[in-house]
């Protein structure tokens, strides 16, 4: 949302907006970008002369200014239909997908493109550093897009990908998610299956290999869409274009390319045997990074064009971001909304840091993390680190008691596993006793999917203190 309203302002329209909590890095973006933001919703918000009303997909009926748009008649649209209305239409869409890496590799992907002369429009969920900001849109002919299969909106209950007219699709990886939404993974599955349904022949689909659900999307479309051509990515033995020689660092990771397609007349790659190299650390981000390579290819880029904007990515804020460093202790800042993530940060980090002992500081706050759909699954992922401490959950009412995550089971089950963990009452008290039990050398990896009530800064003020 923030990132469309700073592209409709720089088209000329004058933009305000309302949210419930506003917090950086996108508040602070947005007021740099001269946008008057509301904290807290009333109808007297919008202006009286509004033309055009942009509604998020986590409003819904009974919000009053929903409600307002509705008695008096304005015109209104969800956030994927006006980019498509105002954005993409006409344009070559690159569109990546999936649970999972997201936000990091489209914005690799754009790098690639930007660091080449390519100019291109883009839409991330999160402010890529080389860029500056979360979305612009150009003259360009590439528009790349973080496309995400939660649903449209309150009046449209598509997957948002739908409306973004891909001419290249990115599928990561397909886990369960959205468990406010999506009833099983089945669901989810159909909304990918829908969307390479739009991909046109003069397309492609880069598809993750080593994911048994992406799997079963690629064998569909296979024989429902023979039209489409589709390269599937990964480390195992069955992929055309094999991840090969990954080689782990402190300060980031190497991998090589390697086709190995056996159908006859299939061209290699024009990155087979070629080797990168990436300022970032895990296994997850040699995948994000392969899988933007392989667009970046298909979009025109060489090997060395490629190669060396990789090697200058700067990431994501809120992606494994060191937030600051006190009296020996590290505060890394991470996203989190969903166990998968949480587990591949925390082995990240193990290589990143080595040495040292890893706190995770968890928010339980998406739909996701909140239920007990993963309540082993996160135990385990949380088990990972050497200590964890968990938040209350705000907000758990609205779910019947069978459905929300129990914490004291939660606490358990990381406790018998061997990890020290704790549930604090508030920030303030999360706060004092890491400080209390932290050492030198130590890592605090705080992961959440909101503000986590502004705890990376009273952790460093406490620490300094």
């Amino acid at each position: 949302m923030g990132a469309v309203a700073s592209a409709m302002a720089r088209k000329g329209y004058v933009v305000t907006g309302t949210d419930a909590n506003v917090y950086p890095p996108m508040s602070t973006f947005l007021e740099n970008e001269g946008i008057q933001i509301f904290q807290g919703y009333n109808p007297a918000n919008i202006p009286a002369d509004t033309d055009l009303v942009i509604i998020g997909n986590a409003m819904s009926r009974g919000n009053v200014e929903v409600e307002a748009v509705l008695d008096t008649h304005l015109r209104y649209m969800s956030l994927p239909e006006t980019m498509k209305e105002f954005f993409l239409w006409g344009k070559r869409n690159l569109v990546v997908t999936g649970t999972h890496g997201k936000t990091t590799t489209t914005s690799m992907l754009t790098w690639m493109l930007e660091a080449n002369g390519q100019n291109p429009s883009f839409m991330i969920g999160g402010i890529a550093r080389n860029l500056g900001r979360g979305g612009r849109f150009t003259d360009s002919d590439f528009c790349v897009l973080e496309g995400d299969e939660y649903d449209t909106s309150f009046f449209d209950k598509r997957s948002k990908f739908l409306h973004y007219l891909p001419e290249v699709v990115i599928i990561n990886n397909i886990e369960m998610d959205h468990a406010d939404i999506y009833d099983n993974v089945e669901d989810i599955k159909l909304s990918f299956k829908r969307l390479l349904r739009v991909v046109p022949r003069n397309g492609i689909v880069f598809i993750n290999a080593d994911c048994p659900n992406c799997e079963d999307v690629r064998q569909h479309a296979a024989s429902e869409l023979r039209m489409v051509k589709m390269v599937s990515v990964g480390m195992g033995e069955n992929a055309d274009l094999r991840i090969t020689d990954v080689e782990h660092r402190t300060d980031g990771c190497s991998f090589t390319l390697i086709s190995q397609s056996q159908d006859e007349g299939t061209e290699p790659s024009p990155l087979n045997n070629e080797r990168f190299s990436l300022p970032m650390i895990g296994d997850f981000n040699v995948r994000n990074a392969a899988m933007a390579a392989c667009a970046a290819a298909f979009a025109g880029l060489n090997a060395d064009q490629i190669r060396t904007a990789l090697e200058s990515f700067e990431g994501v804020a809120r992606r494994q971001e060191i937030r600051g460093t006190v009296n020996g202790v590290t505060v890394v800042d991470d996203f989190a909304h969903h166990p998968t993530a949480i587990r591949q940060a925390i082995e990240g980090l193990r290589q990143r840091f080595p040495k040292s002992r890893l706190w995770v500081l968890f928010e339980p706050r998406s739909n996701t993390t909140i239920r007990s759909l993963f309540q082993n699954e996160l135990a385990e992922a949380l088990s990972g680190a050497d200590f964890a401490v968990i938040s209350p959950i705000e907000n758990y009412k609205r779910l019947a008691p069978e459905q929300r995550l129990n914490e004291e089971q939660l606490l358990a089950d990381i406790q018998a596993a061997g990890t020290d963990a704790y549930v604090g009452r508030d920030v303030d008290d999360i706060v004092a006793h890491v400080v209390t039990h932290v050492h030198p050398n130590d890592v605090l990896l705080v992961m959440s999917n909101g503000g986590f009530g502004g705890i990376h800064n009273k952790l460093l003020i406490a620490l300094a203190q």
